[in-house]
């Protein structure tokens, strides 16, 4: 669904005094008034807010909201992209400026969390409804592009794949976990740092971690001597032998289990 209704009246094609090109540009900022406007408002006074308090905080009307959206769900989507753009660096220096795919992770769930803390009105806002799926999917892919890089794969690589559909779990994971802290109704008194750490380690106790050791285990069993890359595990045998299980790492060994101190 798209979450612009585009005006009948806007001309099309280039005109050579430009009014077509100023014509866009005041729709778009305009538009953006209008999301900015619904933020506030959401903000202030709950995600409940209609579509005629969000017009009265804008200075117009709500037929002018409704030439800019096709309903209340197409808003929705509008500040959700706001929303996302908003983060989308956040999530990335989180994941950039970790030492350790570990404390990448942490940094995005703290992230993750921030926003919900910080505006929990907007972020209900834009998680139910017409919204939440685009919003979801959104934060997926925010999530999984700079993880995948932490873990030093690339587009080609088979486990990218695997850590997208990591990411796509971790995100609900987060989601549910955060609502619940959110709402007091689970480990009152509890601060965002806390829940996020023992959110990131009850995740990197996971998959990722299964992962991410396999890929440690796989670059420490090769050895290198000359220009000749050899693997400990080639065996003379026509048949190759499983694969031996990698070693545990003091990367995850130190994770809590649910209930058990960060």
């Amino acid at each position: 669904m798209s979450p612009i209704t585009r005006d009948p009246s806007t001309e099309t094609g280039t005109d050579a005094d430009g009014r077509s090109t100023r014509w866009e540009d005041h729709r778009e900022a305009r538009r953006a008034e209008l999301v900015r406007a619904a933020r506030r408002v959401v903000h202030h006074t709950g995600p409940d807010a209609s579509m005629g308090d969000i017009a009265t905080a804008a200075g117009t009307s709500k037929s002018i909201v409704y030439r800019y959206f096709t309903d209340k769900d197409g808003l929705q989507l509008a500040v959700a992209a706001a929303v996302v753009a908003d983060i989308r660096d956040a999530l990335d220096l989180a994941a950039t400026g970790a030492g350790t795919p570990r404390e990448a992770l942490r940094g995005m769930v703290d992230t993750y969390l921030a926003m919900i803390e910080s505006s929990p009105h907007v972020y209900t806002f834009v998680t139910r409804g017409g919204s939440v799926g685009a919003f979801l999917d959104s934060v997926t892919e925010l999530v999984a592009d700079p993880f995948v890089r932490a873990l030093g794969l690339d587009g080609s690589d088979p486990d990218a794949g695997w850590a997208r559909l990591w990411a796509a779990g971790a995100v609900g994971f987060v989601r549910g976990a955060g609502e619940r802290w959110l709402a007091g109704d689970e480990a009152p008194g509890a601060d965002r740092e806390d829940v996020a750490a023992r959110v990131a380690a009850w995740l990197w106790a996971g998959p990722v971690a299964v992962l991410s050791r396999e890929r440690t285990g796989t670059r420490g069993a090769t050895t290198t001597s000359g220009s000749t890359t050899t693997s400990s595990s080639t065996t003379t045998s026509s048949t190759s032998a499983p694969p031996a299980r990698p070693a545990q790492s003091r990367v995850d060994d130190d994770a809590p289990s649910p209930g058990e101190s960060a």
